[in-house]
């Protein structure tokens, strides 16, 4: 599958490189999940908070998955490391499906590797977005 045209927020993609950097400062070399995020970063578009289309997935956007091979159905927040929680559905951006939904919009499909092939997602929908809710800062 093309790799589609991922939006970022200035705001988000600062703090993630900010994230990426202190990471950097205490492992060499570089882990995949934090290679992965860069490249990801690298790739995006980047836009104002104001100006990000409200299907986006933005960093703290609260959103509900679906795996097409299996329909099983996720809810997931999108979040930082310190804030993880899987049993309370705030996933990491450095977990696999964290980083492979960043920037993506409602509607698209993701593909990514994993040990058993290729996981295919759907968004199916943005339950929150800080940005469309007016929180430019979260």
């Amino acid at each position: 599958m093309k790799a589609r045209r991922i939006y970022i927020t200035e705001f988000d993609k600062a703090r993630l490189e900010e994230l990426i950097g202190v990471a950097q400062e205490f492992g060499r070399p570089l882990r995949q999940d934090l290679q992965s995020l860069a490249e990801e970063l690298a790739r995006a578009k980047v836009v104002k908070s104001e100006q990000v289309r409200p299907d986006v997935v933005t960093m703290n956007s609260k959103v509900v998955l679906r795996d097409v091979d299996t329909s099983e159905e996720m809810t997931y927040v999108l979040v930082f490391p310190k804030n993880a929680d899987i049993d309370a559905g705030a996933i990491s951006i450095l977990a696999p499906i964290g980083t492979a939904i960043l920037g993506y919009a409602k509607g698209d499909v993701i593909e990514w590797p994993v040990p058993a092939g290729v996981r295919r997602i759907r968004i199916e929908e943005i339950l929150y977005q800080p940005e469309a809710a007016g929180d430019y800062h979260l």
